[in-house]
């Protein structure tokens, strides 16, 4: 049983008869690997694909392969190259439709082909991460002997999608979003490449940068927009595409919103500060305005964190933990979903109780510092694990706390100069109250004073929760 070629003999045909009638992202697909738009990193001499599709054999052959990204960064792309490339036999299949039956029949006709005529079997296997565990367990004999090359494709992060011994029988290559200068250089070609658009009509400046913004890193995507505002343009008689056009062309109006200039950092001050005044409406526009003008999600996400600490602190200490765990998702899925985590992480920071308390202490002491207020560490405090440290003097004195009943020793810890200073001043907001508490409490203990009892802080009652708190002062950056 033969399989059908990455592209049937039929659509082929028609192609070639009829080059105009296939949407602009087929026509500019890659013919070479030289010609893939972006992912340099992949693609550099020695690299596994360059050696499959060299046709790399013997003790050293290229191993199977598992290609992870976002879409439209080539995927399907570089599968379509090799299947050009390879002189055996390229087998493709969609986990989206094929099952166990199917990848044992080319399992199969990898086996025959091998001992009838040496011919290698390389299989692409799309969307692998809808596979159930069976279906991939079905992969892993003719993969662990090479009786087929697997090319495995997957959007989905592939530690938690496929399973550990195909993981482990397989490279495991991570395709990024294009840049920005990739997808212009991509779109540049279309336009005047004879696959292309031929020189039918040209690109602005201003609507290359919209059509950038609307990729998002996505090839395929910035080939689709291109071709729909073409086909506007030139329906309209127009030799160039404008921004005018592309608008109406995709139905999405133009954010006026410069990634390098004045409003990047406008935008992004705004959001923060947002925040920061626990407008959450006005936070999520913000939001709105930079996930609409194609901002990187990456950049957003650390505006989040930063805002975390430094708006509001340990009046909800699981801020931060929320937007760490925002950006480390938004790395593993990217736009379009990752809006909806930027979104929950920024509402949750713009509800929160607000305290700059640790970011004005951190600055309080490095102030000192600068100033020259750093001092000799006590020499109780000193290291004493090495020889001849007792006859110095080191350790000497030092009361271990956890001797103590209550786990604190009253003993200086802070050098002479800065002896007695409080950088940390906690506010009474939201969680950071217990806090407020602790410390008072501590430093008594620490002077050797009996100090206030701790109290706990008093609960809001649940029909009225706390309305976050302005912040006192603090820093008016963006983040």
């Amino acid at each position: 049983m033969e399989e059908p070629d990455l592209f049937t003999a039929a659509a082929e045909e028609r192609q070639a008869a009829e080059p105009g009638r296939a949407p602009l992202a087929v026509r500019m697909r890659p013919r070479t690997l030289d010609e893939v738009a972006g992912q340099r990193r992949l693609l550099k001499d020695g690299s596994p694909l360059r050696r499959l599709v060299a046709g790399s054999r013997g003790p050293a052959a290229t191993s199977s392969v598992i290609l992870w990204g976002p879409p439209g960064t080539g995927k399907t792309t570089l599968a379509h190259v090799i299947s050009q490339a390879v002189e055996g036999r390229f087998v493709e299949l969609s986990a989206i439709t094929a099952g166990v039956k199917e990848v044992r029949a080319v399992i199969e006709g990898a086996r025959r082909a091998i001992g009838m005529s040496g011919r290698e079997t390389v299989l692409f296997l799309d969307e692998i991460h809808r596979f159930s565990k069976a279906q991939q367990d079905s992969l892993l004999p003719a993969v662990e002997n090479r009786w087929v090359t697997l090319i495995a494709a997957t959007t989905e992060n592939p530690y938690f999608s496929v399973i550990s011994p195909l993981l482990s029988r397989s490279l495991l290559l991570t395709l990024e979003s294009l840049t920005d200068a990739d997808v212009r250089a991509l779109l540049r070609r279309a336009v005047e490449d004879e696959r292309g658009l031929a020189g039918a009509v040209e690109l602005t400046a201003e609507a290359e940068d919209h059509l950038v913004r609307l990729a998002g890193g996505d090839a395929r995507r910035a080939l689709t927009t291109l071709e729909a505002a073409a086909g506007a343009a030139l329906e309209q008689g127009e030799p160039r595409i404008t921004v005018a056009t592309t608008e109406t062309a995709v139905d999405q109006a133009a954010v006026r919103y410069d990634k390098d200039g004045d409003q990047h950092y406008d935008v992004a001050s705004a959001l923060i500060k947002s925040i920061r005044g626990s407008d959450v409406d006005a936070t999520l526009h913000y939001l709105a305005r930079m996930i609409e003008a194609g901002e990187d999600p990456r950049f957003i996400a650390r505006r989040l964190m930063i805002s975390a600490s430094e708006d509001v602190g340990l009046a909800d200490p699981t801020a931060l933990s929320t937007a760490v765990a925002a950006a480390q998702a938004v790395a593993l899925i990217g736009f379009p979903e990752a809006r909806i985590i930027l979104a929950q992480a920024a509402v949750a920071l713009a509800l929160a109780p607000k305290s700059n308390a640790a970011y004005l202490a951190i600055d309080a002491a490095l102030a000192d510092v600068r100033q020259g207020l750093a001092g000799a560490v006590p020499p109780h405090l000193r290291d004493a694990h090495y020889g001849g440290a007792g006859k110095l003097g080191h350790g000497q004195g030092y009361r271990y706390p956890h001797d103590l009943p209550e786990g604190i020793a009253a003993q200086q810890y802070a050098p002479d100069t800065v002896h007695g200073r409080e950088y940390y001043t906690p506010t009474r907001r939201g969680a950071e109250a217990r806090y407020a508490d602790t410390v008072a409490w501590t430093r008594a203990r620490l002077r050797g004073e009996p100090g206030p009892a701790a109290r706990q802080p008093q609960e809001q009652p649940a029909e009225q929760p706390p309305k976050p708190s302005q912040p006192d002062g603090g820093a008016d950056q963006a983040g």
